[in-house]
């Protein structure tokens, strides 16, 4: 493997998602798109003449290719560990796409994987990375608020089914409102407050099918295998608490909301699905907020990827870390198991909450 110029990238997976990762990618100098490979050898054959990409095929084929130090993990939540730990043993570093494995065990295996090879495991999402997001923890940071005290996020849609052509998966194990978007949220409290502690959590489900509302299939009725709405108060280790909601049951959508307050006054986030966004600051006494203006990076999808090759070549830690992406984990699977036994649940790890990023990070600039 090279140890200056680009960083050679393949990714596993061309779906849905791919195409925001291909559209940043193959643009940001610092990495260079080698090899596309997926299940469905037309999708991604597709994929690599869209977008100009030198080779397509079979992981085995990518996973050959010395130049490719990093392999975009994109292929289903259920997947994503034994694919994960597959890329390892290659001697390559991984991005996966989110969540980072199902189970706490599953993660906590693909990390010791890659600390044994001496590669590294980083993890979406990327948009805590953005201006947005950046913008509103560098505010924290210091003091808009005042001491940080509580959150509350709330993400509550009708569900995917309506408009996602292949929505099974969603509603599947290692899905749901939960683990497909409570990482957005969840990751933002820990860059925000840090390590969470303890868990309460109620869930339910409203249907036990569901009817698929567009593209080919429309019309088609499947299982919806795990809860559709989970409801949590999340305790964390520095003494603050969030109060959290994750929904595919709400006929009012509120998607994108978070709000943090400290002693000062709220700050209102946007929505960590993205990488821009001002935020709005209410100070008590004052009867309109002042509006924070977002500062930094608004490229998108694979930022995190430029931040690990960067990373990799200069030997610093990454931002999106697997520790991280396994905390977060832990969280989601507390959330889980707490609806589930009406108690309380514990949250095993512990990490460091990651000091904010400087606004001048540019993904697209060359540097390598």
């Amino acid at each position: 493997m090279t140890a200056t110029g680009p960083v050679g990238i393949g990714f596993i997976g061309a779906g849905n998602i791919s195409t925001q990762y291909f559209d940043n990618l193959t643009k940001f100098e610092d990495v260079r798109v080698l090899f596309v490979a997926d299940l469905i050898a037309e999708r991604a054959e597709a994929a690599a003449t869209k977008y100009g990409i030198p080779g397509w095929g079979t992981v085995d084929e990518l996973l050959a290719i010395d130049e490719i130090e990093i392999v975009v993990n994109l292929t289903l939540p259920a997947s994503h560990a034994e694919v994960g730990r597959q890329v390892i043993a290659a001697g390559k570093s991984v991005w996966s796409e989110k969540p980072l494995a199902l189970e706490a065990d599953d993660a906590a295996s693909l990390l010791k994987a890659a600390s044994d090879a001496g590669v590294r495991v980083a993890c979406a999402p990327d948009t805590v990375l953005g201006a947005g997001i950046q913008t509103a923890l560098r505010a924290i940071a210091r003091g808009d608020i005042g001491e940080p005290l509580t959150a509350t996020t709330l993400f509550q849609v009708p569900g995917p089914n309506s408009w996602h052509p292949d929505p099974e998966f969603l509603f599947a194990y290692g899905a749901g409102p939960l683990f497909d978007m409570g990482p957005y949220y969840v990751t933002t409290l820990v860059h925000a407050f840090g390590s969470a502690e303890r868990v309460q959590a109620v869930s339910s489900k409203s249907h036990e099918t569901r009817v698929i509302g567009s593209g080919p299939r429309a019309g088609t009725e499947f299982p919806v295998e795990v809860p559709t709405h989970h409801a949590a108060l999340i305790s964390f280790e520095a003494g603050q608490s969030a109060a959290s909601t994750f929904s595919f049951q709400q006929a009012l959508p509120r998607a994108g909301f978070v709000e943090i307050t400290g002693t000062d006054g709220t700050l209102v986030l946007p929505d960590p699905n993205t990488f821009e966004g001002d935020s709005k600051l209410w100070r008590f006494g004052e009867a309109e907020p002042t509006t924070i203006a977002a500062e930094g990076s608004t490229w998108g999808r694979g930022t995190g990827i430029v931040d690990l090759a960067r990373s990799i070549r200069s030997g610093t830690p990454e931002r999106a870390t697997g520790a991280i992406a396994s905390h977060v984990l832990d969280v989601l699977l507390a959330i889980r198991d707490s609806a589930a036994s009406g108690d309380s649940v514990t949250v095993a790890s512990s990490i460091t909450k990651p000091e904010p990023l400087e606004a001048s990070f540019d993904p697209a600039a060359r540097t390598l």
